[in-house]
């Protein structure tokens, strides 16, 4: 059997979700699929911890609403310059892509990795739709210093959530797409209903009184770290390092038609990551005022940050079903990118079964509320360690010639590790993980100029060993 037929097969048996080939011209998708998958996605489980957290961490007015419009927009032109342009360019997934720069034995290592991670964020975001789906059962939501399970109802939950998303995400691409553009419409509805309930909660009259809710800022929550300005900005650029300049939304856009779909990622910065994250700040500042959250100022606890009780208070039972809904689209899209790294490891595995292994994966994790309680660590961590590798798929994209530098080189020289791979990203992150800890830099901080050693070292690198093989 050919080379070429084994892949046929291969690409038969995993569903034909192209995972091992260039999309064909009859499968690709214009950008109202993006828009409502990007929607969905960003406008979802996420947001209703993230904008608490911002609170906990004592932002200012400044810091938050103009922090954010900057560091949005930095995230779209990474996904709309760099990964929606190279997955355009080459139509393959983000696993496929690296197997040929790194080698196989090597991209198993990051494959696992990446696809490890993704099932903790989705896990998280199955954490978050707990907290509504608890609240009929009278269950006690996690606070947050919480990292265990906190009782069987819990467990029941989070399961039964857990089989329900991973069983849609097997579905492949068309299923998770369709289901966020079904999901997009009630929770970007709901977050404003939210925002407008909790801003009359709040007695907001005009802008004046919108800005006094931050204010000058304020010293953050008991185990929180204090946020600035440029906190702010990085690491809302950053909350998704690892889709954009890392490169993992390479395995999304190869479906697109064109580059400019890229784009599409505005309707979740500007929607998800900047009106969700405010509407859901402003919910955890209505409950704040509350007896409840004060005893527990008082006795120098965080009052927990529960997302299903919070949009319960301001909408009742529509906000129960936005926060389940939020988890769903957030994990959704989340499992299935979590199930085709797996898939690189397993290539003749289905997409179906890789799926359900990663949805297991992200249900164990969704048992344990640490994830999400502390996910802007989580996710700060998430994107240094993945980041750096998409550096090297961008500069070899755009530099190879100018280096003089053979492109995919693994695949052509038949190797199995790329050291020259390994040793940029194991300099970079072991670099600067070491100034993060030793002189306590905040760690989204130190994910760019990771990044950009990572890219700059690999050329290097490779022009080195490539040269050395030549001589050889």
């Amino acid at each position: 059997m050919s080379q070429h037929n084994i892949e046929e097969e291969i690409e038969e048996i995993a569903g034909g979700e192209f995972e091992r080939e260039p999309i064909p011209q009859s499968k690709l998708k214009g950008w109202k699929s993006f828009l409502g998958m990007y929607a969905g996605e960003h406008a979802a489980g996420t947001e209703f911890m993230i904008g608490p957290l911002f609170l906990t961490a004592g932002v200012s007015a400044f810091d938050l609403i103009v922090g954010l419009l900057l560091g949005n927009l930095l995230a779209v032109l990474s996904w709309r310059f760099l990964t929606a342009r190279i997955a355009v360019e080459n139509r393959l997934t983000l696993y496929y892509q690296l197997e040929k720069i790194c080698g196989k034995k090597l991209v198993i290592g990051y494959n696992l990795a990446n696809g490890i991670l993704f099932c903790f964020l989705a896990g998280a975001m199955i954490t978050v739709s707990a907290t509504a789906v608890g609240i009929p059962f009278d269950m006690e939501m996690p606070k947050l210093t919480d990292t265990t399970p906190n009782g069987a109802t819990w467990v029941i939950i989070v399961i039964l959530i857990g089989a329900v998303i991973s069983l849609i995400a097997s579905k492949g691409y068309d299923t998770v797409s369709k289901a966020a553009n079904w999901m997009s419409p009630v929770i970007v509805l709901a977050f404003i209903a939210c925002g407008v309930v909790a801003l009359n909660q709040l007695g907001v009259k005009n802008f004046s009184d919108f800005w006094n809710i931050w204010g000058e800022g304020s010293e953050p929550f008991p185990g929180q770290l204090k946020y600035t300005f440029w906190h702010v900005v990085i690491w809302s650029w950053f909350a998704n390092a690892a889709m954009h300049v890392g490169m993992s939304d390479l395995s999304v856009f190869r479906f697109a038609k064109k580059e400019s779909a890229g784009w599409t990622t505005a309707a979740g910065m500007y929607v998800g990551h900047y009106m969700a994250w405010i509407a859901a700040a402003l919910l955890y500042a209505v409950y704040l005022k509350s007896p409840e959250a004060q005893a527990f100022l008082s006795s120098g606890e965080a009052p927990p940050v529960a997302p299903g009780p919070l949009a319960n208070n301001a909408i009742g039972i529509f906000g129960i079903i936005a926060v389940v809904l939020a988890g769903w689209t957030t994990a959704n899209p989340t499992i299935y990118r979590a199930g085709l790294a797996f898939q690189a490891i397993m290539p003749k595995v289905s997409t179906f079964w890789v799926t359900i292994i990663a949805g297991t994966v992200a249900t164990v994790a969704g048992l344990f509320p640490a994830f999400a309680m502390k996910l802007l660590g989580f996710v700060a961590l998430y994107g240094f360690i993945l980041a750096p590798f998409g550096a090297i798929i961008v500069f070899e994209h755009f530099f190879h010639k100018q280096v003089g530098i053979v492109k995919n080189y693994a695949e052509i020289a038949n190797l199995k590790f790329n050291k020259s791979v390994f040793l940029a990203w194991a300099i970079s992150f072991g670099l600067f993980y070491f100034i993060s800890l030793q002189f306590d830099v905040f760690l989204s901080f130190v994910t760019l100029p990771a990044w950009l050693l990572c890219g700059i070292l690999f050329l290097l690198f490779s022009k080195k060993f490539q040269k050395s093989a030549e001589i050889a």
